[in-house]
């Protein structure tokens, strides 16, 4: 089955949902057999300030996920580039693009870099196997800024707003963040109808 993801590099949501997603899939493939194909989309958002006590169920979520964030250090950014970046990578071969996606979460939530500038990118590219060069090259140019500005346009033509927003073989959605357990649910759920229509 194939899904595509539609998050956003500076969204906290996205970063949990989409970990959470992937480690559903990984169980759900191991119980059913059938491996799931994600894809990273971007639908992008205004830079996200979260008060004081949205931080704090953030971080909550976070930690029942495993993943450590620190609010104190992050910067805003545009994440245009980013995703021209994550776009490239998704041609590259499997699991580039969710290997980097998860770098440029880590060094936005984590490590207060900011994920605008071409020397964290292109870095980042280059951690996760990607020519250095290229992506120097990349973002130097306006390559896959159209490619990015479809993506945007097309989750807001489905009315995308919560993040992740997760297509399942372009027929089945799952807007918003879920547990593990619901998103393996899910998935076990749509393989069934799924099987049906394509037996």
């Amino acid at each position: 089955m194939k899904a595509l993801v539609f998050a956003d590099v500076t969204d906290p949501w996205s970063y949990i949902g989409a970990t959470r997603f992937e480690r559903a899939a990984a169980a759900f493939t191991i119980l059913s057999g059938e491996p799931v194909e994600i894809s990273f989309r971007a639908r992008l958002g205004d830079p996200v300030v979260l008060s004081a006590g949205e931080q704090e169920q953030v971080a909550s979520a976070a930690r029942i996920t495993g993943i450590d964030l620190n609010f104190a250090e992050v910067v805003a950014a545009d994440t245009v580039d980013a995703w021209r970046l994550l776009t490239w990578a998704d041609e590259a071969g499997p699991g580039v693009q969710r290997d980097l996606a998860h770098q440029l979460w880590r060094a936005h939530f984590l490590e207060g870099a900011d994920v605008a500038d071409p020397l964290v990118l292109s870095s980042r590219a280059a951690l996760v196997g990607l020519d250095l060069e290229t992506s120097e090259a990349l973002l130097a140019s306006d390559e896959y800024g159209p490619e990015v500005r479809t993506q945007d346009e097309t989750a807001r033509s489905l009315g995308v707003t919560q993040l992740p927003h997760v297509i399942v073989e372009t027929t089945w959605t799952l807007a918003g963040i879920q547990s593990q357990n619901d998103y393996v649910q899910a998935l076990r759920q749509i393989h069934g109808e799924w099987r049906k229509l394509d037996p």
